[in-house]
């Protein structure tokens, strides 16, 4: 009973905080934010400018905002559309982005049916679900930890969005751009990141022309997520501003390095340990618990690419000779391998990690952190053994050699990647999602492979038309 009154009185508490802020910041409205499941920013806008707005505000607040989730892809059908957004008040942020004389906040929203009974295919509900699980399966106080190095470009457009017209810049790897248009977008989206709560570290220009990488801290996957949908909305905010487009298509020019989203992975206990760390083991200072993490991840990424790498364009990035992997292996310097363990320094044990260099931007990274998490944590359970690393460059390895270190490689195609997924005798994907995620998301790729698949390209007119 005492806890729930000192619930109740927090919440008002931060109900009190969020109005005085409205007034103060001179908010117009708020946006009631949830993602879909392909990881697409969804809103619904509750203006906030007068006092009768602001009363009816509260309420929402208080008792969530009903929509129509028929209309949202991979929700719910027509004859079952009305559910409720439930707002996080945590998440209150002002954009940073604002009027002349006003500005507009944003709630991250839980979705629920009106019976106030989670909603299965929100992928928030989904993310949420893999980490009780963690906590179930090792402990309370378990953190999944992650922090995704999401690459993307900055391109000048002349009339339509085609490769044709793409305009680049003619930088590369780390090379300083001084003024150069890009910088200044640049600036404004981290200052626009750093306003929505993101913790930067750095930035660099990446080895494609217009290719850039800004990281920002790790933290837990839930959190980690949050940033993840901000990141790309202040880069995109702060380019269109900048009259530049900013894209997170994997491989969005032939010939180039496409973007990738290397995720960083950890463990921590209640203790705040890092639970990778082994200061005895020699070579990589990896404890069992992540040998087993990496082995399981090893064992069923083929039948989660799908969820990490969910586009048909993703496939053209992990092709061979872009440094994007291709091959299910790990090692330490070798950047040809999946997973990579980045070298350690004398009293960071708290940075032992592993690098899963396979996801990439357009991952909805609710539903990627969390079969990413349940790969790893099967692993754990099964306590699956570790193969020996690779660090040799496996883009020269032959078909003997592959087969001599039993590497196996990365579906090769959307088509292949969903059909893996979906007939795994594992069904680590579906335990991570719930059959109501999972079969949501499957018929969405299944109807993207298939409007692409039978779709003639200007490529097959190029080599056959006149032949």
């Amino acid at each position: 009973m005492n806890e729930s009154r000192s619930t109740i009185k927090m919440s008002t508490e931060k109900i009190n905080d969020i109005l005085s802020k409205i007034k103060t910041e001179k908010i117009v409205r708020v946006h009631f934010q949830f993602v879909d499941i392909l990881g697409n920013l969804k809103s619904v806008g509750v203006p906030t400018e007068t006092s009768e707005n602001l009363k009816d505000f509260k309420e929402h607040l208080e008792e969530g905002v009903g929509f129509d989730g028929s209309s949202v892809l991979g929700f719910v059908r027509i004859a079952e559309s009305d559910l409720v957004l439930k707002p996080n008040l945590d998440t209150f942020k002002v954009f940073p982005w604002r009027g002349e004389n006003f500005s507009e906040g944003r709630l991250i929203c839980n979705v629920l049916h009106p019976s106030g009974l989670p909603f299965e295919g929100d992928p928030i509900y989904v993310l949420k679900k893999a980490e009780d699980r963690l906590e179930e399966k090792l402990g309370k106080g378990m953190r999944y930890n992650v922090a995704p190095e999401i690459e993307f470009f900055l391109f000048e457009m002349d009339g339509e969005m085609t490769t044709q017209q793409i305009k680049t810049d003619v930088y590369g790897y780390f090379d300083y751009t001084p003024l150069y248009k890009a910088s200044i977008a640049l600036n404004k989206a981290m200052r626009y990141m750093q306003d929505l709560g993101l913790i930067l570290y750095k930035d660099h220009h990446e080895v494609a022309n217009s290719q850039y990488e800004i990281n920002f801290k790790y933290d837990v996957a839930f959190e980690t997520a949050i940033n993840f949908i901000y990141y790309k909305l202040c880069l995109k905010t702060a380019a269109l501003e900048s009259d530049l487009y900013a894209s997170f298509m994997p491989k969005p020019i032939f010939g180039i390095n496409g973007s990738g989203s290397h995720t960083h992975q950890s463990i921590f206990n209640a203790k705040g340990e890092n639970v990778f760390f082994d200061p005895d083991e020699e070579d990589y200072h990896l404890s069992d618990t992540a040998r087993h993490f990496l082995a399981g991840q090893l064992k069923y990424v083929r039948e989660i690419t799908a969820v990490t790498n969910p586009t048909v364009n993703s496939y053209k990035r992990l092709t061979p000779g872009y440094e994007a992997p291709v091959y299910v292996c790990w090692g330490r310097r070798n950047r040809s391998a999946l997973v990579r363990v980045p070298q350690d320094f004398p009293g960071k044990e708290k940075a032992t990690r592993l690098e899963g260099r396979w996801p990439d931007p357009s991952m909805n990274p609710f539903l990627g952190f969390a079969v990413m998490l349940e790969a790893g944590l099967q692993g754990i359970m099964d306590k699956e053994k570790l193969r020996d690393s690779v660090e040799e460059d496996v883009y020269h390895f032959d078909d003997a050699k592959l087969e001599k270190f039993y590497i196996k490689t990365l579906p090769g195609s959307l088509g292949e990647a969903v059909e893996l997924m979906e007939n795994s005798k594992n069904k680590i994907a579906r335990n991570a999602l719930g059959d109501f995620a999972f079969d949501k998301l499957t018929e969405a790729l299944k109807a993207q492979w298939d409007a692409y698949r039978i779709r003639v390209h200007q490529w097959e007119l190029d080599k056959y038309l006149s032949t």
